[in-house]
């Protein structure tokens, strides 16, 4: 009981003296199939603060990603895997496919991570937290090998791509 209570004063202590803490988006890379399906690759840095509370199950990054994902696209998605700084996403029918005569037009919807700052403001750990949520570079890969590229930017545009 007695080391209990030192823990718990110790990190309170840490909290109260450790400069903020930081989330970073990293790479974004969303790898469409021919199937309209797509793999999303979210890599992120987190915070000694944030690493605490996704050890302790208290914040669960590839969650809050996840429902952003399904809210942005409009159907379910499926945490393929998740680390301390990555998660792996398959997300069924995330582009439109449209057959015309030059060939498979491909439309994927566009991205918005300005929300995300209102998900992380529900944790208690919030106000020590610094977020830079805009991915130092997203990359869209359509199935032709085709590359649509966006540095440091919040929220991805909806993007058609014709692979003949």
């Amino acid at each position: 009981m007695k080391r209990g209570i030192l823990v718990a004063s110790l990190l309170v202590l840490m909290l109260v003296v450790a400069p903020a803490g930081a989330f970073s988006a990293d790479n974004l890379l969303i790898a469409v199939d021919e199937d309209g399906n797509a793999d999303i690759t979210f890599t992120y840095t987190l915070s000694w603060l944030e690493r605490i509370a996704v050890f302790f199950k208290i914040a669960e990054p590839e969650q809050e990603l996840k429902s952003a994902l399904e809210d942005a696209c409009g159907v379910p998605v499926t945490v393929a895997s998740a680390e301390s700084d990555a998660a792996v996403f398959s997300v069924p029918g995330f582009a439109s496919i449209q057959s015309t005569d030059e060939g498979s037009v491909y439309s994927t919807p566009g991205l918005d991570f300005t929300g995300a700052q209102e998900a992380l403001d529900r944790y208690w750990f919030a106000p020590l937290v610094e977020a830079d949520f805009s991915p130092e570079l997203t990359t869209v890969q359509f199935p032709d090998g085709h590359e649509e590229t966006f540095a440091n930017q919040s929220a991805i545009p909806a993007l058609s791509h014709t692979v003949p």
